[in-house]
């Protein structure tokens, strides 16, 4: 009873919260991760009355299998964005904005803490400072992704920005996979060019024949079923398993195997999207079974933002040089890729903004780098505060960027209600 009773809350408080949002011309993702602060451990369930708030970190971390499902769909999502007809315009563009602007980043925050570490080698010990560089290459799909929806949003920085944003993780997994060994190594200290090169570079490939591979037996699976109903019902079936598979690990010899499910199920979006003709008009009804998951996503993503790393004022000032670092890193490194690509003059000046806010893929990063004891608490401790900051003024950020650049009518409602004298709802068949 008490699991039931916390999601109904998790969604009626995200809900609630979203229209006090939307008066004050807020993004709604940025309401959802507000009442999830509230809900928390650190608030309201500070009282202990369970069901009524999450009363601990470890009862929010209890909800986790909703936000890989979430993260599966959110992925799968991304995927479909990248059409051959649409990749053929911007493709080459996207990529090499992509990966430098991530390589920028995690360069020039690698840069700025390195040297905070000589000011302060006590608080911020040199494998710690590597692995945040890399941390820093992240975006958060989810948050980006649910602004776009929500607003609608159209145009040259979106078009961009969606691919982007997909790539980035993928550079992303990659860089910290190879800071995450090498912080090992100085801790170790030896160098295993196992741990450093092909582990990661292994998981992205696997990653990619797996999602390709559960793709092509989705797409052939999916012609059997006729009615809307139970296409949407494979689909959904499809992307649980692939976020399932992509949760094994195993050795090989002296090699540690793992998958990315974010990776899994973007390469399952892009082979449907590509291969089936119906794909468009099923992705449209699977946006809307998922709203309410993608709500408690974010919920339970606020409720798990610890605020007692406020307690630590050299966790403050880290966090803060990391977040102004990243956020030179992401903007300038988007703007100079973008000038060398001669991209659309929109997508020069507002890419980087987009590309802000953090989450998902960071947390997941700080918890793998926890294995490293004290180094990784520490690395662990920083991410929490700047996912804290960047989670809430990050979406609204990216909706002020998409609105100058254009790509937002601000004169169009976000609701997702469909007028019935624009668009006639087709009846569903069962």
């Amino acid at each position: 009873m008490e699991i039931l009773f916390s999601l109904s809350i998790a969604l009626f408080s995200g809900l609630l919260l979203s229209r006090l949002a939307k008066l004050l011309k807020l993004p709604a993702v940025t309401a959802y991760l507000i009442a999830g602060v509230l809900i928390g451990p650190f608030c309201l369930g500070a009282f202990g009355v369970e069901g009524l708030g999450f009363i601990s970190l470890e009862n929010v971390e209890s909800f986790s299998i909703i936000s890989d499902v979430a993260l599966g769909f959110i992925a799968f999502s991304i995927g479909n964005e990248f059409r051959l007809t649409e990749l053929k315009q911007i493709g080459k563009q996207a990529t090499v904005i992509g990966i430098l602007q991530a390589v920028f980043t995690t360069l020039v925050v690698d840069a700025a803490l390195i040297g905070l570490h000589f000011l302060m080698p006590d608080k911020l010990p040199l494998p710690a400072a590597i692995i945040l560089g890399a941390v820093a290459s992240a975006t958060a799909p989810a948050a980006t992704l649910m602004v776009v929806k929500q607003y609608k949003a159209k145009g040259p920085v979106t078009q961009t920005l969606l691919p982007v944003v997909a790539l980035d993780d993928a550079v992303g997994l990659i860089l910290f996979a190879v800071s995450f060994g090498v912080a090992e190594a100085i801790i170790a200290g030896e160098i295993s060019l196992v741990a450093i090169i092909v582990e990661p570079l292994l998981e992205v490939l696997i990653s990619i024949v797996l999602g390709a591979t559960m793709g092509l037996i989705f797409t052939f699976i999916e012609r059997f079923f006729h009615s809307r109903s139970k296409r949407l019902a494979v689909s959904v079936a499809f992307v649980f398993l692939t976020v399932a598979i992509s949760m094994l690990k195993f050795n090989i010899g002296g090699v540690h195997v793992a998958f990315s499910s974010l990776l899994s199920c973007m390469m399952l979006g892009t082979i449907f999207c590509n291969i089936c003709d119906f794909s468009a008009e099923l992705m449209d009804r699977l946006d809307r079974w998922t709203a309410p998951i993608y709500v408690l996503f974010f919920v339970l993503s606020g409720a798990e933002l610890n605020l007692a790393v406020f307690k630590d004022y050299t966790v403050i000032i880290i966090g803060l040089v990391y977040i102004i670092f990243r956020c030179l890193g992401k903007y300038y490194g988007a703007r100079l890729s973008a000038d060398l690509t001669k991209a659309d003059p929109n997508v020069r000046k507002y890419l980087g903004i987009t590309l802000f806010p953090q989450a998902g893929v960071a947390l997941g990063m700080a918890m793998k780098s926890m294995e490293l004891g004290s180094i990784g608490s520490i690395v662990s401790n920083i991410v929490l505060f700047s996912v804290l900051i960047y989670e809430i003024v990050g979406p609204f950020l990216t909706k002020i960027a998409l609105t100058k650049a254009g790509d937002i009518d601000p004169e169009k409602k976000s609701s997702n209600r469909i007028r019935h004298h624009d668009k006639t709802v087709p009846t569903t068949k069962i």
